[in-house]
């Protein structure tokens, strides 16, 4: 549980940005709540009665300094995070306090590692970047199938989703992103981050998910933060990300629908399966995660990084994925009470690698 401790949340009125406010006063914590909208900030103040809201922008560093005083740790939970991660961490570093996003976005979690390393290990404030659905939880899972081994041939992380409702956050983060690569789709091959041109659509493969998903059609090179999160910090040369087809037609639809939520907590009725296959030479391993509504998970994971990292229970310091800075299989068990996590099974690995083929 928490101490009492005063978290900021940066986009707190989001659609993330809510669930992590609810999260971390379950968890004995006190929201700070920080966005650039004093409306939107007023009104989810009303549905939180105690709590402090402050105005702040990312075009104004003094704003960000302002309102991050008295704060232990910080959580950016406001994109296109290509915009507001930079000011965000050097904001938290100005402040020496712990900082963790929920950014999806691989060129914005590049740019953190890319730009950040040296100074936040040089402060000793820990950066975790991708603490979330995407890029955290796989990162977390591949480290855990990977257990004892220094390094893999190749992983393998495929999304199972039983839909996917952006919101508008998503939309307008891939856009950002789409605009950056110019036209280019992206892949970790090779030890490397390739920008290259497509020829073709992506290829539509087969991936047997554990029952009850089962067989379901998936798009390969599907590229999502993995591919970032990953490679910093394991010898792997090979990343490889997947997608339901279903979803990933839901997600491009021109009419596509924010998330409705069905229960108490406001989480939507999708279901999610993550199947992670990790090869080294001829011995496979794997480990599956399943639970409910991709944005809502995203809350528990920031908020357990914080309580770790403000309680002393990490690895290293500086910029690091969430696999690199924690221990990822206790981690996972902490999430129990939000994901399912079936026991780590190895096998010998088939003659093509990954458990999907072809069409």
């Amino acid at each position: 549980m928490g101490t009492g401790q005063t978290v900021a949340v940066f986009g707190a009125y989001g659609h993330t940005g809510r669930f992590v406010v609810t999260e971390l006063r379950d968890r004995g914590f006190v929201p700070l709540l920080l966005g650039r909208d004093a409306g939107k900030l007023q009104a989810l103040a009303a549905s939180h009665p105690g709590l402090e809201h402050r105005v702040a922008s990312v075009d104004d560093p003094a704003s960000l300094d302002q309102a991050l005083k008295g704060a232990a740790a910080v959580v950016n939970c406001a994109g296109p995070f290509a915009s507001t991660a930079p000011p965000v961490i050097e904001a938290a570093l100005r402040a020496g306090i712990p900082y963790v996003d929920v950014a999806a976005e691989i060129e914005a979690n590049v740019d953190t590692f890319t730009h950040f390393t040296d100074r936040a290990r040089t402060a000793g404030v820990a950066v975790v970047p991708a603490m979330a659905f995407f890029g955290g939880l796989g990162d977390l899972l591949v480290t855990t199938a990977m257990g004892d081994w220094a390094a893999a041939d190749e992983a393998h992380v495929a999304y199972g989703l039983s839909s996917w409702h952006p919101t508008a956050g998503t939309l307008a983060s891939g856009t950002v992103s789409r605009d950056r690569r110019d036209g280019r789709r992206v892949r970790y091959t090779g030890g490397r981050l390739e920008y290259y041109v497509a020829e073709s659509d992506l290829p539509t493969l087969e991936w047997d998910f554990p029952a009850p998903l089962g067989r379901r059609n998936v798009l390969g090179e599907f590229t999502m933060a993995d591919v970032v999160t990953v490679p910093s910090h394991l010898a792997v040369p090979e990343v490889r990300t997947y997608m339901t087809t279903d979803a990933a037609e839901d997600l491009a639809a021109p009419d596509a629908s924010a998330p409705t939520a069905v229960d108490e907590r406001g989480r939507s009725a999708q279901t999610f399966t993550v199947d992670v296959i990790v090869r080294s030479g001829d011995t496979q391993r794997r480990v599956v995660a399943s639970g409910q509504d991709i944005y809502a998970i995203s809350a528990p994971l920031a908020v357990e990084a914080v309580h770790r990292i403000l309680g002393g229970r990490t690895r290293t310091s500086g910029v690091a994925s969430a696999g690199e800075i924690f221990d990822a299989p206790d981690f996972l068990r902490a999430l129990s009470p939000y994901i399912s996590l079936a026991p780590r099974h190895e096998s010998r690995a088939p003659q093509f690698a990954q458990s999907p083929s072809h069409r």
